[in-house]
């Protein structure tokens, strides 16, 4: 009985915040987008716990802020977040799927395995949102600011919001993203210190991987959407942060 009293409180809290955003006059979240956030953040409370939901909350608050950055510019050049940077369901998983099964791994595996198994699925959890919030950081500041924007694959110029662009004020911006969160996440207790390194360089491997998968093989096939490819892009930022941190501990 007492294994469903997170999950019961899980239920309580996302239905009283999804309240609160459904009343609220500036909308974060479509209605589907709202549906399916209540449901994530059931999720991660109910593995988690706060400190999970805390680290997740905080992701999706910042992602909304900085996709809002310069977005009178964006929009005048026709590179800003559709509906004005509310999400939908496809932005919710797309963005916050792969946490969901470290979540979801790490609750599992706290039955009877082993500690560094979970620990690991904990730290792919912290880094696949530090992954994307370096994402979101590097794509809208350096749509709104990037004064000089390269393809990656070739590092010719091209206008900003190009598939697959780089610029210097977003790399450095997606760094900073990407440390805040997995600051966050030590803060909280849910990972090392030095996991937070680890997961700033995930990060920055994952995104930079990403804009090769943009430049180079998203216009292609119709399934690599944008959704799909921040799916590839926050497992890879998981993987390695996971990969590297097992090494570690078993050293």
């Amino acid at each position: 009985m007492d294994a469903l009293i997170p999950w019961g409180m899980a239920i309580a809290i996302n239905s009283v915040l999804a309240l609160i955003a459904w009343v609220a006059p500036k909308k974060l979240l479509t209605p589907m987008g709202l549906l399916h956030a209540w449901a994530l953040g059931i999720i991660i409370w109910g593995t988690l716990g706060w400190r999970g939901y805390g680290v997740i909350l905080f992701y999706f608050l910042a992602g909304s802020a900085v996709t809002r950055i310069g977005m009178a510019r964006k929009e005048e050049l026709g590179i800003a977040e559709k509906r004005s940077g509310a999400r939908g369901p496809e932005n919710v998983w797309g963005s916050a799927l792969i946490a969901a099964l470290c979540a979801l791994g790490a609750y599992v595996m706290a039955s009877g395995f082993s500690n560094i198994g979970v620990a690991a699925l904990i730290l792919g959890y912290v880094a696949s949102l530090s992954t994307k919030l370096a994402d979101t950081c590097g794509s809208e500041v350096g749509k709104a600011y990037g004064k000089r924007t390269f393809l990656i694959t070739t590092l010719q110029p091209v206008p900003a919001g190009t598939e697959g662009a780089i610029s210097l004020e977003g790399t450095l911006a997606g760094l900073v993203g990407a440390a805040v969160i997995a600051a966050i996440g030590w803060l909280v207790g849910l990972i090392t210190p030095l996991a937070i390194a680890l997961c700033v360089a995930a990060a920055f491997v994952a995104t930079n991987l990403e804009s090769v998968i943009g430049a180079t093989y998203q216009s292609k096939y119709r399934w690599l959407t944008n959704e799909m490819v921040n799916i590839i892009n926050t497992a890879i930022g998981a993987a390695i942060a996971m990969v590297v941190g097992l090494g570690l501990a078993l050293m």
